[in-house]
């Protein structure tokens, strides 16, 4: 790249630039409007749909990602780029209600304009003739453009072949890194050919999932402001509030660090990244999005019994986190974290027998096997650090 676009060689000490933070506000409004879309359409339908709509604002911001941790966000190119990118994204989140509606072609076409365009600026302003990193963003670029092919062709059409189409568009864009953008005639790339500032890259996943969590607060808070301040009202509240605290804690007291040590070998840096943070990360977003659709159902009726999909959409939140939680663990120590094991059965538990009881109920054991999980972690810590003070003396 460029030398002036291209981040210093100490970019590991790096923080992420307050651009790249006002950047990251057009996706809270993303997630806002996705938590929207489940709760207006609360069938396996709306679920797809809303499931189409989170993989492709997350797509979008990923690979900015990637580009911000090669790029120098203190100069005026890459600050322009981000701005205009920041433009398209609230295009697209704009689009999201109506998405497979009357939108449909707004909400592809500012998606394309994202993908291709940042990748265009890559290959031919950010690298240099010759360079693996123009290389890179080449076949990148490539492969967005056939994938946008049939996102545009599924914002033209209506109904069922969108979904369809849009299907096979993220099945393009997800599988295309596991391959690593394959071309004919091109050499195969290696994973080791990308450079990652880990220490940045981290830190920007992690300002993701607070910007989720964030979005959890509003509207828990907004939710609680429309009702009656009434003591189910209340109570439904602290343990909402209780429980977006557990999620906290479960990422940033252990899980993060965990992704962050899986990235200090170098030789497999790149398809750690790839996998826990492009991969993983989505899974641990959307198990917030749904954890915030399931307090404000909590919210709005505390004493009322819950049924079919309110029911599933409630327990579904914390379950998907602590699944994502598993694998993220899974891939990056190799080691099955059992505390997750019993979570996940403890919150299926609840949703197997969850209609029996009032929703403020269910929402309470909810919260109660995050904050054990949480506790079994602290646990276990501690036992690691004792046996290793053990070993040393």
């Amino acid at each position: 790249m460029t030398g002036q676009l291209q981040r210093r060689d100490d970019a590991e000490t790096q923080r992420a630039a307050t651009l790249e933070l006002f950047y990251d506000l057009v996706f809270v409004f993303s997630i806002t409007q996705i938590s929207h879309l489940v709760l207006d359409r609360l069938t396996w339908v709306g679920a797809g749909q809303a499931a189409i709509v989170l993989l492709a604002v997350w797509w979008s911001w990923n690979y900015t990602t990637w580009a911000t941790n090669e790029l120098n966000p203190n100069t005026n190119p890459v600050r322009f780029l981000l701005i205009a990118l920041m433009a398209g994204s609230l295009l697209m989140a704009i689009a999201i209600p109506d998405a497979f509606g009357d939108r449909g072609l707004l909400f592809a076409a500012a998606y394309l304009a994202i993908q291709v365009g940042r990748h265009a600026f890559l290959t031919l302003v950010a690298a240099r003739r010759g360079t693996i990193e123009r290389e890179h963003a080449a076949r990148i670029l490539v492969w967005f453009l056939i994938a946008g092919s049939f996102w545009v062709a599924g914002g033209l059409a209506e109904g069922g072949p969108r979904t369809w189409l849009w299907i096979l568009a993220l099945a393009l864009d997800y599988v295309a890194p596991l391959a690593m953008f394959p071309l004919p005639r091109r050499p195969r790339l290696a994973a080791g050919s990308w450079r990652i500032a880990s220490g940045h890259f981290t830190e920007r996943f992690g300002l993701f999932v607070i910007a989720a969590l964030g979005e959890t607060i509003v509207l828990t808070g907004v939710t609680t402001g429309a009702h009656h301040l009434d003591i189910a009202t209340i109570a439904a509240l602290a343990s909402a509030f209780a429980g977006t605290a557990a999620l906290w804690w479960l990422y940033f007291v252990s899980t993060s660090r965990v992704g962050e040590q899986s990235l200090e070998a170098e030789s497999t840096r790149t398809g750690r990244a790839r996998d826990i943070y492009t991969y993983g990360h989505v899974l641990i977003v959307g198990g917030i999005i749904l954890t915030a659709v399931g307090d404000e159902i909590v919210i709005a009726h505390p004493l009322h019994s819950l049924e079919g999909p309110r029911l599933l959409a409630v327990a579904a939140g914390p379950t998907l986190f602590l699944v994502a939680q598993l694998a993220l663990h899974l891939r990056a120590t190799g080691r099955v974290a059992y505390s997750r094991v019993a979570g996940i059965a403890g919150c299926a538990a609840i949703g197997l027998v969850g209609s029996l009881l009032p929703s403020i109920v269910v929402g309470a054991a909810l919260v109660a096997t995050l904050v054990a999980v949480a506790v079994l972690d602290g646990v276990e810590s501690s036992h690691l650090r004792t046996k290793h003070s053990w070993a040393r003396t």
